[in-house]
């Protein structure tokens, strides 16, 4: 039984990280309608840009704050410049772009860092386990289930508390009655597609200490980004976390119960859900 209250606790902590993935994907779909496979890019220079912050000497805790601004503007800079252009175009458009845009990032990480992993430090204030009786547990999993829960709070008060968060839930209803009433859509759009961009930096920063920064690892990310979307509903943030914790939850026991089939089983569990609830579990009925 302790081993498979590891892999739960194992598994909240790895659905938090999809959750924070997902949740800005989520978010600019729900407001912009717009198809982002780019979203994983941003997560694979979030761990490499942490990786490259520790390898200049910089501290952990620096790079955890300084990276998603800086991969936020960059999100902020690349929607501006290239992905409004293509907002009014048919979703084919968007995939085009965004998928040019993610290898194009994918091909520079290659060229300045390798083809090959690098593993990334924990910090030293977070090295070790925690121990309850016979339980033991690393301490720097505990710090992300516990930091991904504070950040989610805050997620959800910037969207429900804020003028922001009331601009974006009445602008994925209807953007023209937001224009409407005197708010610049676009600069909305921005802040968005920025704070999108950002969180899913976290996410990579979070994740390099515990499975290192490689080339590959956002096409990964993408692919369980948009399977956490699709379960929770789109444009939801609740479902964001439902759906990242239902799939953290899942892939980890099944590492133990069934380790060849762990992967196969998050997609098993996404048709589950759209069989009984296709537009998502806390999605909104088209």
């Amino acid at each position: 039984m302790s081993v498979y209250l590891l892999q739960t606790i194992n598994g909240i902590g790895i659905g938090m990280l999809y959750f924070l993935l997902a949740v800005g994907l989520s978010i600019v779909f729900g407001l912009l309608r717009f198809v982002n496979f780019a979203h994983g890019a941003f997560y694979l220079l979030g761990a490499y840009l942490c990786f490259q912050a520790m390898q200049w000497g910089l501290d952990f805790w620096l790079a955890l704050v300084l990276v998603p601004l800086f991969v936020g503007a960059l999100g902020w800079l690349s929607e501006k410049l290239l992905l409004r252009r293509v907002y009014a175009k048919a979703h084919e458009f968007h995939i085009l772009v965004t998928v040019g845009l993610a290898l194009a990032v994918q091909e520079m990480v290659i060229v300045f860092w390798g083809p090959l992993g690098n593993s990334v430090a924990t910090p030293d204030l977070l090295q070790g386990v925690v121990m309850w009786g016979s339980f033991v547990y690393p301490k720097y999993r505990l710090f992300v289930i516990g930091f991904t829960a504070v950040l989610a709070v805050l997620l959800w008060w910037v969207l429900e508390g804020t003028r922001l968060g009331s601009a974006v839930r009445a602008g994925s209803e209807s953007t023209e009655m937001v224009s409407l009433l005197g708010i610049n859509v676009f600069r909305v759009f921005s802040l968005v597609f920025a704070l999108g961009a950002a969180t899913a930096a976290l996410a990579g920063v979070l994740a390099a200490p515990i499975r290192g920064a490689e080339p590959f690892m956002g096409v990964e990310a993408l692919a369980v980004a948009f399977v956490v979307v699709v379960i929770g509903g789109l444009g939801s943030f609740g479902g964001a976390l439902v759906g990242g914790l239902l799939i953290g939850i899942v892939q980890s026991l099944m590492s133990t119960i069934w380790p060849p089939g762990a992967s196969l089983m998050v997609y098993i569990a996404m048709a589950a859900v759209l069989l009984l609830r296709p537009h998502g579990l806390l999605g909104r009925k088209a």
